[in-house]
């Protein structure tokens, strides 16, 4: 029994993939029209997900809260500020000037202070790695770190000059040759094992459905 309900799962799962993808290559009417409630039915679906995902965050946070386990103040900050934004953003709109107010007053220099504090982590990291193992590598990665800092921050050097001008363009050079190549690179790999994974879905040679 069990065996049959998961040969009718991926007999389901291979015909819709098969539906949708087939309706982004040919321009048929119905096929299309398949095609586009599919992904209406994917979408709301995503949308439940989400829900069900955020309902069970806050249930999480409650009863720790409630139970007043380890690091429960941190959850109590996450709920009130949590029931704050939902209320005002029902109540103004997600375009008022008070929820554009919280964000560009809470939540970009918040953002903004976890990118600096990135930036230092990631230094200190450097240099411990190179006291630890001096190889290559560490020193590449250290080397490369400095002079995107040097680029990055005129305050070192100068807001003017031959030294920043030099710098500034080895960091663009640094950030859109080499950090833009790995990056494309890295999404190539993510394109290629999506499609690996899909396909395997399609022809029921993976079922996560059916376990």
């Amino acid at each position: 029994m069990r065996l049959r309900a998961s040969l009718v799962w991926a007999a389901v799962a291979s015909g819709v993939g098969l539906i949708v993808l087939l309706g982004f290559f040919f321009d048929i009417e119905p096929l299309r029209v398949a095609r586009q409630i599919l992904v209406d039915w994917a979408v709301l679906l995503a949308a439940w997900a989400l829900i069900l995902g955020l309902l069970n965050l806050l249930s999480v946070h409650w009863s720790k809260v409630s139970q007043q386990e380890k690091g429960w103040p941190y959850s109590a900050v996450l709920l009130l500020f949590f029931l704050v934004t939902l209320i005002l953003g029902l109540l103004f709109g997600p375009d008022s000037p008070v929820i554009l107010f919280l964000f560009n007053n809470v939540q970009l220099p918040i953002e903004a202070s976890l990118m600096a504090l990135l930036a230092v982590t990631l230094t200190i990291a450097g240099f411990r790695v190179v006291t630890r193992r001096r190889d290559l590598v560490s020193l590449v990665f250290v080397g490369v770190g400095f002079l995107v800092l040097l680029g990055t921050g005129p305050w070192l050097i100068g807001s003017e000059g031959v030294l920043n001008t030099f710098f500034r363009d080895v960091r663009n050079w640094l950030a859109q040759v080499w950090a833009a190549g790995g990056a494309r690179g890295i999404l190539l790999g993510v394109a290629l094992g999506a499609i690996a994974t899909g396909l395997r879905v399609l022809l029921a040679a993976d079922r996560p459905y059916g376990e």
